[in-house]
């Protein structure tokens, strides 16, 4: 598990936007405890400081540094666009089906350090098929650490491939057909990502209309950099059953009705948020008028090492800026379970568990 750096490592890296903490309550251990699904978390972006300066190592024609501790400064981002560099800059480290079990395997062990025990993590095989890894192969790495995260670690893992829209059509068919020709079990989901802004959603209605025949989920980016007009283009275009992000849905009552009315759940990322400067202060982060309008609010967190962040301490940040207890938070915790692509047994056994830790927990502090 990545910690959030302490005010040390924030006095070295001065230009890093400083990551939300958790509040100042005793919600800390209650939350590193609490069974979890993350539903908005990417592959590539999960990968540690430690184990991406390993694969710098392995890969020294990479501009990445092999320092873990030059990474935090690496991992400062100017702007969204300034972000998408970086990231495909650590991309381009995986070059290998080997590098892809590695990475994803030491993903999952991360989540497990936070009681994650189910997560949908989006993959982007455009992005490694391109640079020269076995379509099979990649398929066959991410596959066997999938079955060996859920049976050492009792994590279960879930695949979205998303197209990276900067990488236009080409990109969007490669994807669509890797998502049907070669699906692996786990795969569930279908998005979109990369940068919005001139990247209409409308034009890839056509590879979304397939990945939905052959029954996959449609979970597209939308209103993370641009307007609530992107989101609205996700729910007609692509279908969209869930947003990623929809940071900006705020700005359209209408939307947000809408998305309350019809339970389209918003996968809420707040210190992404503020990382890629697509929201200016923690403070005015959005996600209160997400709730007080009834949208079904799920929290994650995106790319977290990059971030400076993991899951538990987004539940903190979250804790504080909707005024949640306990009580609060496993219903938060059960939120993402309810919009999550698990199959109905493995719901009610994962809101099973929050309900027992949460009274377990309650009745040990007397609360």
């Amino acid at each position: 598990m990545i910690p959030v750096p302490c005010p040390a490592d924030r006095a070295r890296h001065p230009n890093r936007p400083t990551p939300p903490e958790y509040p100042m309550t005793d919600l800390h251990p209650f939350i590193a405890g609490l069974p979890k699904a993350e539903l908005h978390v990417h592959h590539v972006g999960s990968a540690s400081p430690r184990i991406v300066a390993e694969l710098a190592a392995h890969h020294p024609d990479s501009k990445v540094p092999t320092d873990p501790e030059a990474l935090a400064d690496y991992f400062t981002f100017t702007d969204f666009s300034h972000f998408i560099d970086v990231y495909l800059s650590v991309v381009d480290l995986i070059r290998t089906p080997e590098d892809v079990r590695l990475l994803t395997f030491e993903v999952a062990r991360d989540m497990a350090r936070q009681n994650i025990r189910y997560a949908e993590l989006t993959v982007t095989p455009f992005s490694s098929t391109r640079r020269g890894i076995p379509e099979q192969g990649f398929m066959e790495a991410i596959e066997d650490a999938r079955k060996a995260a859920e049976a050492e670690l009792g994590v279960v893992l879930r695949w979205c491939f998303d197209i990276p829209g900067e990488a236009g059509l080409e990109a969007a068919e490669e994807t669509t057909r890797l998502a049907v020709d070669l699906r692996p079990e786990g795969l569930v989901s279908f998005g979109l990502g990369g940068p919005e802004v001139g990247v209409g959603r409308p034009q890839f209605k056509p590879y979304f209309d397939r990945a939905i025949a052959e029954g996959l989920h449609s979970v597209p980016h939308a209103g993370e950099t641009t307007g609530p007009q992107t989101v609205w283009d996700a729910l007609t275009h692509l279908r969209a059953e869930r947003i990623g992000h929809g940071t900006n849905s705020v700005q359209d009552p209408k939307l947000l009705a809408h998305l309350a009315e019809h339970r389209i759940p918003l996968e809420v990322c707040p210190t992404s948020n503020i990382a890629t400067r697509a929201v200016a202060d923690i403070e005015q982060h959005p996600v209160r008028e997400m709730v007080q309008a009834g949208v079904l609010v799920t929290i994650n967190s995106d790319d977290p090492p990059m971030f400076g962040t993991d899951l538990n301490n987004e539940y903190g940040v979250a804790a504080r800026l909707l005024g949640l207890d306990e009580r609060g938070l496993a219903a938060l915790a059960k939120n993402a379970v309810e919009a999550s692509y698990l199959d109905a047994a493995g719901k009610r056994t994962l809101a099973t568990e929050i309900d027992t830790y949460t009274t377990n927990w309650l009745e040990r502090t007397g609360r």
